[in-house]
């Protein structure tokens, strides 16, 4: 059973999870952050990442897609957004809300300027117009054929494809990954919003429904 915390603030509640689940996760994200810096030649494998992307898996022509600007060794999406603008499509970035608030999203051009939000994250200025994404590109530290994701453990992206998805409208979320990022099961809770396909540099993964923890 997972215990709601709650805040008299009016943000939404916190959630207290088993601590042997908050372990594992937590195992699992240190593992992970090796793992990843340890991808050889990150450039090439994003570039095969966004050939994979347009080849495999067509999206609607008149779809907003969102990406992601690149932290750290995350895999750097740039070049499927280039290419997706260059199809026509209207590409967006996340701009932070506030701690525990689902992303807001807003167009972005390759030239616009970015300002540095939360985590150090560059974002669209507040400026520039919002749009809902029908398409989302996820960073992730691990995944699996499930569409289990784990990501750095604030449930940014979990809030946000909660919020979207219950507005009744198809969205499509998409993991972003290094081939050697997979795992054979992530450790999830009834937060954790699954993933409907992981693209990496090897391969397209159309996710069957996750289990649970």
């Amino acid at each position: 059973m997972v215990a709601p915390r709650f805040s008299s603030s009016g943000e939404p509640p916190v959630l207290a999870y088993p601590e042997d689940l908050v372990r594992r996760k937590a195992e699992l994200r240190a593992l992970l952050l090796s793992r990843r810096r340890a991808a050889p030649d990150p450039a090439a494998a994003a570039r095969a990442l966004a050939e994979r992307l347009l080849g495999d898996l067509p999206l609607p022509q008149d779809a907003v897609v969102s990406g992601y600007w690149p932290l750290g060794g995350e895999l750097d999406p740039r070049p499927c957004l280039r290419r997706l603008a260059a199809r026509g499509h209207r590409v967006a970035l996340p701009r932070m809300q506030g701690e525990r608030r689902p992303l807001d999203f807003h167009l972005w051009q390759e030239d616009d300027p970015l300002v540095a939000g939360g985590f150090r994250v560059m974002q669209p200025a507040a400026a520039a117009p919002r749009v809902a994404p029908d398409v989302l590109l996820v960073p992730l530290l691990a995944f699996d054929r499930r569409g289990g994701r784990l990501g750095y453990g604030k449930g940014y992206y979990d809030r946000t494809l909660r919020a979207l998805r219950e507005e009744g409208a198809a969205r499509l979320a998409i993991g972003l990954a290094f081939a050697l990022q997979e795992v054979a099961r992530v450790p999830l809770t009834a937060a954790d919003e699954p993933l409907d396909a992981v693209v990496t540099e090897l391969a397209l993964h159309r996710c069957a429904p996750a289990g649970r923890a």
